[in-house]
């Protein structure tokens, strides 16, 4: 089956999108890509049995056996293999921790994807909800660790990666109140963001020296291991949304995703980062940041239980997310 799935490539193409939906459906029915995908990988004398297609992601993945990936990008967003490409490459051999490493690359009907090795590991989203909460102050301060080491990597060729980050965060600044009034944030906690994003303007460094951001320490994009009971970060992926910028909007996914309001963990997360008890001012910067975030969805991201009506304002939800 899988032959005959490779050898159909050949007179196939990868077709041109305009938009996301577009391509999301063409993703989603993946007979209408599978084969192509084959035919890229023997084409770099690559075995081709077994495929596996992961079907949450942004682009085409696929699986090739135990040891590999292929990644393939759509024109649109061309910006992402650029991201990805980039960042790996200068990552490479600055961290202890495994991260994946380029195999192969090239284009495909105006499509680039990228050939890269697998990471061993349990994907984080499966194991976190079920780790003891010791564990996760142990896994979290492992994620404050190697956001750091990520960030004191130079930036060598991502300096130049776009959008730049004063130009990043003014237009999030611009649309800010747009985008969380359509994605129905509370009237509450709208009343106080103009306030918060006149601060932002000074609390946030538009000029500083940059670092990289990877934008995502979210448990759907590392991997854990279990040695002898201690659950412990084996492995991170996922640099399609790298940034250079200022470094505590890394800070984000793992504080609203993973630290859930709790003291523990969120101090575990800042000392593994390398700072010391939050004050007002962090508090106030990572909250407007939290607001400014490519992806954010406060609604959908705060992993705090009731914490819609546990707070009144911006004020009260920052303390809530970044306890003492």
């Amino acid at each position: 089956m899988t032959s005959s799935i490779a050898s159909s490539a050949i007179s196939m193409t990868l077709p041109h999108f305009t938009d996301a939906d577009s391509f999301h459906a063409f993703r989603s029915a993946s007979p209408q890509w599978l084969g192509i995908a084959l035919d890229i990988a023997r084409s770099h004398g690559l075995p081709i049995g077994a495929p596996h297609v992961f079907a949450t992601g942004t682009n085409l993945v696929v699986g090739l056996g135990e040891t590999l990936i292929l990644k393939i990008f759509p024109p649109l967003l061309a910006a992402q293999f650029a991201s990805e490409r980039g960042a790996l490459a200068q990552l490479a051999g600055h961290l202890d921790l495994p991260i994946p490493e380029i195999v192969a690359e090239g284009m495909r009907d105006g499509w680039p994807y990228l050939i890269i090795t697998r990471l061993s590991g349990t994907l984080g989203a499966e194991v976190w909800p079920q780790l003891p909460e010791d564990q996760k102050e142990r896994v979290l301060r492992q994620i404050g660790e190697t956001i750091a080491a990520v960030q004191r990597t130079p930036l060598g060729p991502l300096a130049s990666i776009e959008p730049r980050w004063d130009d990043f965060l003014r237009r999030q600044m611009q649309g800010c109140r747009a985008r969380h009034t359509r994605l129905g944030l509370a009237p509450k906690f709208l009343a106080g963001l103009d306030d918060l994003l006149r601060d932002a303007e000074e609390l946030i460094p538009m000029d500083a020296t940059p670092v990289i951001l990877i934008g995502e320490y979210i448990p759907e994009n590392f991997l854990l291991a279990c040695d002898d009971g201690q659950w412990s970060l084996n492995g991170l992926f996922d640099f399609g949304d790298v940034l250079a910028g200022w470094r505590d909007y890394d800070l984000l996914g793992p504080s609203a995703f993973m630290a859930a309001g709790r003291p523990g963990r969120m101090k575990s997360l800042l000392e593994g980062f390398g700072y010391a008890k939050p004050d007002f001012a962090l508090k106030r910067r990572l909250m407007a940041l939290m607001l400014l975030h490519r992806a954010s969805d406060l609604n959908s991201h705060i992993c705090i239980e009731g914490w819609q009506e546990k707070a009144d304002d911006l004020v009260e939800l920052q303390e809530l997310i970044w306890p003492d």
